[in-house]
């Protein structure tokens, strides 16, 4: 009977070992094909429709990397999909509500903060499937931690320090956080190094913010302008982005009002349908201008006019 058994219990051995095989290709397949649903979601004509989606999806992708911790292409698509999330439809969320109920805004950016930590763990996790015990080097070394990474890995680069940079944004008065910059810096300097080019500009869009914000070199405004320059350029004068950043960025904290309306009602002006593939995120910048012009009288102080009959 045991030899007869022997045949029999190979055979379910080896159904057991193809039904796992199966799960897993099919995990993997899934996984694939909802990395690449983004450019859907990139193309679509209804930011709401894409805000009630959104949680659905992100969800989803947290539920197959349970089961496929390192499937790179699925975390990519989580760390950018949070930090996008974030951005279109929590922080902007915020910065409305602040002169409306500052208690709401300030739980609303601590959410961001929260999504947005989640997007940088992500992709740092994905960086980990190529590069073992990449998060620990960063940490200790950052500028060696990014020394091995590659041309492929520029996307988890990207968004990454996004994701980090923008987490810092939303907690200023967390040093601990603040003091994570070097990290940042490290991963954007060296997506920069690898290819500039990513992305239609998008790196040059972040550094020409990043600049600004940080002050790390003494002529960080004409550092910011050649990285706003080279932003238009690769996205062919199409992309609302750079343009409320350097509204937002240069412009306003210069107090030049009249340069602040004209570059958002260039923003504005952008066919949102030219270019289907930034359909979307030109719609949301498209938003945000639209709010920034509304706020314009309340963001710009008044100009002193001199009173005449005190000048007599």
């Amino acid at each position: 009977m045991r030899h007869a058994a022997a045949p029999i219990i190979g055979s379910l051995l080896l159904a057991t070992q193809t039904g796992c095989s199966i799960k897993a290709t099919a995990l993997h397949m899934i996984g694939d094909l909802l990395a690449s649903e983004g450019s859907t979601f990139a193309s679509d004509n209804d930011p709401e429709l894409v805000k009630a989606a959104a949680p659905f999806s992100l969800k989803l992708m947290e539920s197959l990397l349970a089961k496929s911790p390192r499937h790179k292409s699925l975390l990519l698509s989580a760390a950018r999909g949070f930090a996008q999330y974030s951005y279109a439809f929590v922080q902007q969320e915020a910065d409305q509500l602040e002169d409306q109920d500052v208690d709401a805004a300030f739980a609303t950016r601590a959410r961001a903060k929260r999504l947005y930590l989640r997007a940088r763990d992500y992709g740092l996790r994905g960086l980990e499937v190529n590069h073992r015990g990449f998060s620990k080097m960063l940490r200790e070394h950052p500028r060696t931690a990014v020394r091995d990474t590659r041309i492929a890995d520029v996307p988890l680069l990207y968004w990454t320090a996004v994701a980090w940079a923008a987490a810092v944004s939303q907690a200023k008065d967390d040093p601990q956080l603040i003091g994570d910059l070097p990290m940042v810096q490290a991963l954007i300097d060296r997506a920069f190094e690898l290819d500039e080019n990513f992305d239609h500009g998008a790196i040059h869009t972040f550094l020409m913010t990043y600049e600004m914000s940080s002050r790390r070199h003494p002529d960080a405004l004409a550092r910011a302008r050649r990285h706003f320059s080279r932003a238009m350029a690769l996205g062919g004068d199409q992309q609302a982005g750079p343009l409320v950043a350097w509204a937002e960025t240069v412009v306003l904290p210069d107090q030049d009002r009249a340069a602040f309306e004209r570059l958002l009602h260039r923003a504005l002006a952008i066919n949102v349908d030219a270019r289907p593939q930034w359909r979307l995120i030109n719609l949301i910048h498209q938003r945000r201008a639209r709010w920034l012009l509304s706020q314009a009288d309340a963001l710009f102080l008044p100009l002193l006019v001199p009173d005449q009959e005190t000048e007599r």
